[in-house]
């Protein structure tokens, strides 16, 4: 049989084409676009008045993984407590990015709370809820000029459960007098992105640089939002916010936002993203921060947390130790990034394997730079540990997970440790 070589890619995905953005506070400069990594975003759902707990919160996102932290700011008093979040926020040693998301009353609360507008650091603008009719453009108009005289970039986010109506009115007018009228749903397609690059176009026109606003064109389906992108991206070179509205709880809410955003970051279109994921009761907010991350590092676009290779388990492993093992040691690398990053420079990327049996374990773990093969269901009560390919010992008796940790930490500290190069 005659084996012909596989080209390896330079890279899966399609080179993202739009202009590059600066989001910054103090010293942090967050840049979106162009060449920059695609940024992950979150929202809190925390009462913004509450700029204690709003605080809280923003911090558990930023550690998270969260580049971008937007907060709802609709009431004089939401608007008050922005400057004191950033305070607290300041005091804490946390320098993300906060975007103020504003609708109906944005261009009132910009201009009469001024210590608010300077505070964030980016506004959201949703076209379909700054004023009807003549108001519009007035409103519009107002926060533009509140960006402009505070420097802030701005997002133009459109959203199909709050569309322009006038706009969708024209443009169904417009169709029923088409010798061929496209559907309706084409029709709410076109009315999106109109609104998203007429608006963006007017704050260009105002006195905004080009590169200083991004575009969204948020929808709840999953072959809507990739039919809407596909389009926006072909007519305008802005930078691209991508996330489904609305995406659900659970694994609906993970499955449909990582099905969409997949195939768009595939083609090199977004530039940052949100997982708008419905918590579980009692689940913290950070978990959307987790799948976001999780997206770009499954797509190879970037690299957050040590990755972690475990198999489902069969008939072979009823014992839940590996379950259990692979859980405990995916949540300690999480829980230590935030400090890891600083001192372990590199650690992100770091694999690990924690295998169920004998039958896949000894190969996964030697792919691995440091894995372990449990022993499935009647085989022999022993977990051999490979590191860099090499079966290096085995471990026995009740305590192998709290040992395999051990051994894992000892790993990170002489590999990536202080003494140790930096990796290029």
């Amino acid at each position: 049989m005659q084996i012909e070589e596989v080209p390896i890619p330079e890279s899966v995905t399609a080179p993202r084409r739009s202009l590059q953005s600066r989001v910054v506070w103090g010293q942090r400069v967050v840049t979106v676009g162009g060449n920059a990594p695609v940024r992950v975003q979150s929202m809190t759902n925390t009462d913004t008045v509450d700029a204690i707990g709003t605080a809280i919160q923003i911090k558990e996102l930023a550690l998270a993984g969260s580049e971008l932290v937007r907060i709802t700011v609709n009431t004089p008093e939401a608007a008050d407590a922005v400057p004191h979040i950033r305070e607290q926020l300041d005091r804490m040693g946390v320098d993300v990015p906060l975007i103020g998301d504003f609708h109906y009353n944005g261009h009132r609360l910009l201009s009469d709370h001024p210590a608010c507008a300077q505070a964030l650091s980016k506004y959201r603008i949703n076209p379909g809820n700054v004023g009807k009719g003549d108001k519009h453009d007035v409103q519009f108009g107002l926060m533009v000029q509140a960006a402009l005289r505070w420097d802030k970039p701005i997002r133009i986010g459109v959203n199909w459960g709050s569309l322009d109506q006038e706009l969708l009115a024209d443009l169904m007018d417009t169709n029923s007098r088409r010798t061929h009228p496209w559907q309706a749903r084409q029709v709410m397609y076109e009315a999106l992105i109109s609104s998203a690059i007429m608006s963006a176009d007017l704050a260009h026109k105002m006195g905004m640089s080009r590169s200083q606003i991004m575009l969204s064109c948020k929808v709840s389906g999953v072959q809507d939002l990739i039919a809407v992108y596909r389009e926006l991206s072909k007519r305008t070179d802005y930078p691209l916010h991508l996330g489904l509205t609305e995406a659900g709880m659970g694994t609906k809410g993970t499955v449909a936002s990582a099905a969409a955003l997949s195939v768009l970051l595939q083609e090199g279109i977004g530039d940052t993203i949100r997982v708008s994921l419905t918590p579980q009761p009692g689940e913290s907010r950070t978990q959307e921060v987790v799948i976001a991350s999780e997206i770009l590092q499954s797509l190879g676009l970037r690299i957050f947390v040590p990755s972690v290779t475990a198999c489902p388990g069969c008939g072979r492993t009823t014992s839940s130790t590996f379950q259990e093992l692979a859980k405990q040691i995916d949540d300690f690398l999480r829980a230590q990034m935030p400090v890891w990053r600083t001192r372990y420079p590199g650690v992100e990327n770091l694999k690990l394997a924690i295998m169920g049996c004998i039958v896949n374990g000894p190969g996964e773990s030697k792919h691995a730079d440091i894995g372990i093969s449990l022993p499935g269901t009647g085989e022999a009560p022993a977990a051999p540990v490979f590191i860099d390919g090499e079966k290096k010992l085995t471990l026995r008796g009740d305590n192998i997970a709290q040992e395999f940790q051990v051994l894992v930490e000892q790993y990170i500290e002489n590999r990536f440790g202080a003494n140790q190069p930096i990796p290029s």
